[in-house]
């Protein structure tokens, strides 16, 4: 096989089109996973409840409303975490980026929030906010900007200097190199970003509702936990994961439109 067959350059990715190998791939992987915790339950090997029992008790939570309900209340707060905090990092990153300033005035203070995890702010966010919503959106809101804002930074001085020189040397200025080059260069870094801040932002939701909540996929779980209901917890953990991953392929899905631009080296 040749390089040029090996490589697959320029095309449009299609990881989980209906169909294609990928997906097909992936649900030989799915399916064996759900076998393999099965020939697990049934030997007696782990304590675990069986994917059957696991998915009787979806379809009871489903039906009396209480899944939804909690999956609603979780989603609300990441979505609204999620949001304000990548909206903010944005345009702070940029302004990291392109003034020197700016980023010595801001960098130290990223750095120092961005060593302290977001969990170890929830206490002290429910003692000055309350235990209401505030607080669980506050701490969302930091996971989800400091990833976002580093990566926003990170992506504007990645920039290749040539590609500004050459834009100054035909007479452009700051206005048409920033939005003409920093943006468009800088966009993949900041969908990378938009990935990790969900990843932090569903982590740090649950463990918010764990410590302070009466909604919520992490709440369920709490509550399950104190009645060694592990099926709900089961239930709870498999809706983050999808919703999760939904969230993920949008945000992928964006990043294939936005940089179609960009020459694409996969291996199959």
């Amino acid at each position: 096989m040749s390089v040029a067959e090996d490589l697959d350059i320029a095309e449009p990715r299609r990881d989980f089109v209906f169909g294609s190998p990928k997906f097909l791939w992936g649900i030989v992987s799915f399916a064996c996973g759900i076998g393999l915790w099965w020939l697990a339950t049934a030997s007696g090997v782990s304590v675990l409840p069986t994917p059957l029992t696991v998915f009787q008790r979806m379809i009871e939570l489903a039906v009396s409303g209480q899944l939804w309900l909690d999956m609603f209340a979780s989603l609300r707060r990441v979505l609204i975490g999620f949001l304000i905090g990548s909206l903010i990092a944005v345009p702070v990153g940029f302004l990291m980026g392109w003034y020197k300033i700016a980023r010595a005035i801001i960098d130290p203070w990223i750095q120092f929030f961005r060593v302290i995890p977001p969990l170890a702010i929830i206490p002290l966010a429910i003692v000055t906010l309350g235990i209401d919503e505030k607080p669980k959106i506050f701490v969302i809101f930091l996971a989800a900007f400091l990833s976002s804002v580093v990566s926003t930074y990170q992506g504007v001085i990645s920039v290749d200097r040539t590609y500004i020189n050459a834009a100054r040397v035909l007479g452009a200025g700051d206005r048409v190199i920033f939005t003409q080059i920093i943006i468009p260069a800088s966009t993949p870094f900041i969908l990378v970003g938009f990935r990790i801040g969900l990843g932090s932002a569903w982590a740090t939701v649950v463990a918010a509702e764990l410590i302070a909540a009466q909604s919520g996929l992490g709440f369920r779980m709490q509550q399950a936990q104190l009645y060694y209901d592990l099926p709900t917890i089961f239930v709870s953990l498999i809706a983050i994961g999808i919703l999760g991953l939904i969230m993920d392929r949008i945000v992928v899905r964006a990043e294939e439109r936005l940089t179609h631009w960009q020459e694409r080296i996969h291996h199959d």
